[in-house]
């Protein structure tokens, strides 16, 4: 890179040695200047009032920024003017973050703006900034937060001072668009050293008698103004009451270009508080329009249906019948009915008839002779009875049979044999002489009577 020094210089004394100097070209001459004014001032802070100014169609700024003795040009870029917090505007005084350079091709000093800001609030700004970043870190502006606004709101309450124009203005707009709407205002100072705090409480309020005051949509209005005029709304308790109220909240504070930290916190945006009112009585809005669009269908539609019901009428008329001929026709359609109803139970008849005639030629038929039958019958009974005696007289001999095998084994048979039973003093019989101890007493029981006696000795064999 060449320096400044590097281009050699005229000698006045020496006008040999100026002619056998090297000769710069003019766009060699504006690098060079370029070059030096780049390295020589550093990025800098530059206050002045915006003039001339110009947005291109390639989203480029360019402006004259001067004070009451001088001025300079200023540029722009697109990549940095799109990301300013405001619309800069001929007669704005600003501070601008700018490097020093020339434009080579016209040989022009200029600033190149990387930052702007309205003059003397940049420390309001930085700290709006600050803020903002913050609450957007811990997720209080997230999207997925944000509650949908009810459609058709039967009352709306509004945040805003009683004195301010912006009331006025939402009042009016929402009048005009939903007349019916109910209306209820939680005052608050918009502007001094306590508005955040009443605003605060007046929001904190609203959520709370919410549902004693029928409200179901916030309103949070109020009229353009600077930065410091608008700072109330910039207050971080007041964005946490605007998230944890219960109701959705709409801001609409300043005008299109202004943003305070209670428009991120809010729930929708409005440019402005007119628009804050239309966004509230959108929905309302809307059915009107769209009822005076079904007026004329409606009428279109009941029209058709009387031709439609008068026509139908028209030809149930055609088919009404005199009473007197619709009994006519009824009664001969019974008397119809009748001949056919005689006809059929006639033709039934002939039929059961010969149905049971045939049945009583099959009786006759199958009918059995009772004296074969007799006969028979007769034959068995007696074959019956002659097998019973027999049967009778074998069960007998059997029978007397058993009885006098059983007589012999009686116990009575037995000790008529001379035979004799011993038992103890306990009644047991005794069958082993080992049983019993000398100088018991047992009991003998013989065929015909009993004796008591007592051991005097016993013998096992």
């Amino acid at each position: 890179m060449k320096s400044a020094a590097a281009a050699p210089l005229p000698d006045a004394d020496n006008p040999a040695r100026t002619l056998s100097a090297p000769v710069l070209s003019v766009s060699e001459l504006n690098r060079l200047a370029r070059e030096v004014l780049e390295s020589a001032l550093p990025l800098s802070w530059v206050g002045g009032e915006i003039s001339n100014l110009t947005r291109a169609a390639s989203g480029h700024v360019y402006f004259t920024l001067k004070d009451a003795n001088a001025q300079v040009r200023c540029a722009m870029w697109r990549n940095r003017a799109q990301l300013l917090p405001f619309r800069p505007e001929n007669g704005m005084r600003v501070e601008a973050r700018a490097l020093v350079t020339l434009y080579e091709a016209r040989g022009d000093y200029q600033l190149n703006v990387e930052a702007l800001r309205p003059a003397g609030i940049g420390a309001l700004f930085e700290a709006f900034n600050r803020l903002k970043n913050r609450l957007a870190a811990e997720g209080l502006f997230d999207p997925a937060g944000r509650r949908p606004l009810p459609r058709f709101p039967h009352a709306v309450g509004i945040v805003s001072s009683p004195q301010a124009a912006a009331l006025r203005d939402v009042l009016v707009t929402l009048r005009r668009r939903a007349p019916h709407l109910a209306v209820v205002l939680y005052p608050a100072p918009v502007q001094g050293a306590d508005a955040a705090a009443r605003l605060r409480e007046a929001v904190v309020t609203a959520g709370r008698r919410a549902h004693q005051d029928g409200v179901e949509l916030l309103l949070l209005v109020r009229g353009g103004g600077s930065i410091e005029d608008l700072w109330a709304f910039n207050d971080e308790s007041l964005a946490r009451a605007l998230r944890a109220c219960p109701l959705p909240v709409v801001s609409g504070i300043g005008h299109e270009t202004d943003f305070t930290i209670a428009d991120f916190a809010a729930d929708l945006r409005a440019p402005t508080p007119t628009s804050a009112a239309e966004l509230a009585s959108a929905g309302w809005h809307a059915v009107r329009a769209e009822l005076a669009a079904l007026e004329p269908r409606l009428g279109r539609a009941i029209g058709r249906r009387l031709e439609t019901l008068a026509q139908r009428l028209d030809r149930a008329a055609l088919r009404l019948i005199h009473p007197r001929q619709r009994l006519e026709r009824e009664r001969e359609r019974l008397a119809l009915a009748a001949r056919h109803l005689r006809a059929a139970l006639e033709r039934r008849l002939e039929r059961a008839a010969l149905r049971c005639a045939r049945a009583g030629t099959r009786l006759d038929a199958a009918r059995p002779e009772l004296a074969s039958y007799r006969q028979r019958v007769d034959a068995l009974g007696l074959r019956l009875r002659q097998a019973m005696l027999t049967q009778a007289e074998l069960r007998r001999v059997r029978l007397a049979a058993l009885a006098a095998h059983l007589q012999h084994l009686a116990p009575e048979a037995v000790l008529a044999r001379g035979y004799a039973i011993a038992r103890d003093a306990r009644g047991r019989v005794l069958r082993v002489a080992a049983e019993v101890e000398n100088g018991a007493t047992v009991s003998v029981q013989l065929a015909r009577g009993r004796l008591d006696a007592s051991v005097l000795g016993h013998h096992d064999d």
